[in-house]
């Protein structure tokens, strides 16, 4: 199905950022002048299929392993969207987040791809036949619940039929990439820890919901990766 128009009207959302006392706004969005008008598929699939991540060992074994789905899709209007999604208040971590769908890697799974596509059925009823894959990107570590996630870019070639399962996802989110890449939605912010040390955390602001944290950060890299800015420059 395609996106309807959402209840809310004002950007942010619900989500709860455990911003610390000491913090300072950081650079505006790389891509303020770097974007074309119109991306298509088939840049978007040359792009991305041409980065090659950087790899992050578990040798100690001290994180879960997971996998997300970044799906995209062509909309009847010829528009690219990306499918996002709000977790439930029954979850046990990241309770109201905005994320991809994804989750841990089980026994049967075969390969990572093969658990971010399983999660994706599980979560919110995509077609396990409908993703192509197109690329990886980085795997990033996420705080709270201490996984190795391993984000793959999937193409659908028709415009998915979703269902929620309402134990895992809230709200199904589909978000026009004209959108995320209006600069104005997005914020860098450098946080200072309590270790001493400083980290920019980023933040999409989009209609009733705030993309922060670990998704947030994937969600940059791959508007990076599609623009083909370097990702060095701005890590």
């Amino acid at each position: 199905m395609e996106p309807t128009d959402s209840v809310a009207t004002q950007r942010g959302g619900p989500q709860k950022i455990p911003r610390p006392e000491s913090w300072q706004m950081g650079a505006p969005a790389p891509w303020l002048s770097e974007h074309p008008k119109v991306i298509t598929s088939e840049a978007l699939r040359d792009t991305i299929s041409r980065f090659h991540p950087r790899t992050v060992t578990n040798e100690k074994q001290e994180r879960r392993i997971s996998a997300v789905l970044i799906p995209i899709y062509v909309s009847s209007e010829d528009e690219l969207f990306v499918i996002l999604t709000r977790r439930s208040a029954l979850m046990k971590h990241h309770t109201h987040e905005v994320s991809f769908p994804g989750g841990n890697q089980e026994p049967e799974d075969k390969d990572l791809w093969s658990t971010a596509i399983r999660e994706a059925h599980e979560e919110i009823g995509l077609d396990p036949a409908l993703p192509q894959y197109v690329g990886t990107l980085d795997s990033f570590i996420t705080v709270g619940s201490n996984s190795l996630v391993t984000p793959f870019v999937a193409a659908l070639d028709v415009i998915p039929e979703l269902e929620a399962n309402p134990i895992e996802v809230a709200e199904i989110i589909h978000v026009p990439l004209t959108e995320l890449l209006n600069p104005d939605i997005y914020r860098e912010e450098i946080w200072e820890l309590q270790d001493g040390q400083s980290r920019p955390v980023y933040f999409f602001e989009l209609i009733g919901n705030t993309v922060w944290g670990a998704t947030a950060s994937m969600l940059r890299q791959f508007l990076l990766v599609l623009l083909s800015i370097n990702t060095s420059d701005h890590s």
